[in-house]
């Protein structure tokens, strides 16, 4: 019995295998030191060679870096990308179910909703800090034209997680979810639509048995989007948070004051936290993909 042919390579294919491993290891490296270095003993540093190997930085970070709250941080950006996470899905079907129309204005629309992508983040970040404190500004002055001196004493600001930092979030995050469900759209069928109305389906029932069902893995992958922008987000946060911090904000800060191995294990828990967010959703669209195809 004669082995299987193997056709021979293309002359192209091992340079591009070695840029590709390269990429990976360029992509990916950093990620695999920060994690190996977080696991070293108490005697260990910044650098390799590792000295020993131990959870000891990983208890020291659950009891806390100085008065660095990792715990409250951390329920903050938690939060603070669950209901970025849910935004950006509503806001982004509710967009391509009415884009599926041709709207007065709507391509000067569509270039507005995704115009914070090209500008650079530290300027969306400042221009929605300084709306709000000149909102701060106005809200003060109307509270001292009407002599609420307790409501002005009392008054902070209006920056804050679910407020400006939420804002911020979504100015990154919705104009990914905006084009993920435009192109989703524009492969839609409606012909299953149609056959539902013939079948007396109201407009709600089309959607949720219809449509939802079709479109459900592209809406898994809009809400892993928006969880995990939100949740690395440093510079659109930056000038745009108030008085509290988000975790990314926290370890940035942190990069210049803790000189232990303790800053890599919060940086392998962040990181541990995204790669868990995408496997979910992952496993998630993999599940409606499968059941689509069953039922259909």
């Amino acid at each position: 019995m004669s082995a299987p042919f193997h056709p021979p390579r293309a002359p192209g294919f091992w340079p591009l295998a070695i840029v590709f491993v390269l990429f990976v290891l360029f992509l990916y490296g950093p990620v695999a030191t920060i994690f190996a270095l977080s696991f070293q003993g108490p005697e260990g540093g910044l650098t390799f060679p590792m000295r020993g190997t131990s959870l000891h930085w990983y208890r020291q970070l659950m009891q806390g870096l100085g008065v660095v709250d990792i715990s409250a941080a951390f329920l903050r950006s938690l939060a603070l990308g669950t209901v970025v996470m849910l935004l950006t899905v509503v806001m982004s079907v509710l967009a391509g179910l009415a884009f599926r129309k041709r709207l007065p204005g709507g391509d000067a629309l569509f270039f507005i909703s995704i115009a914070s992508l090209i500008m650079p983040s530290i300027i969306v970040s400042l221009g929605i800090g300084l709306q709000f404190r000149l909102l701060d500004t106005g809200i003060k002055s109307v509270m001292e034209a009407w002599g609420m001196a307790d409501g002005l004493e009392a008054y902070g600001t209006a920056l804050g997680l679910y407020t400006s930092a939420l804002g911020a979030h979504l100015t990154w995050t919705l104009p990914f979810g905006l084009l993920i469900m435009f192109a989703v759209f524009n492969r839609f069928n409606p012909a299953y639509e149609e056959a539902a109305r013939d079948l007396g389906a109201t407009p709600w029932q089309s959607f949720r048995h219809v449509v939802l069902p079709l479109i459900g893995p592209a809406v898994v992958g809009v809400g892993m989007f928006g969880f995990t922008l939100s949740w690395d987000e440093i510079s659109r946060t930056s000038q745009a948070i108030g008085d509290v911090n988000t975790l990314p904000l926290e370890l940035q800060g942190l990069t210049t004051t803790v000189t232990t191995p303790a800053i890599y294990a919060l940086g392998t828990l962040t990181t541990v936290v995204s790669f868990a967010v995408m496997g979910l959703a992952l496993g998630l669209r993999s599940w409606l993909a499968r059941r689509a195809k069953s039922q259909g």
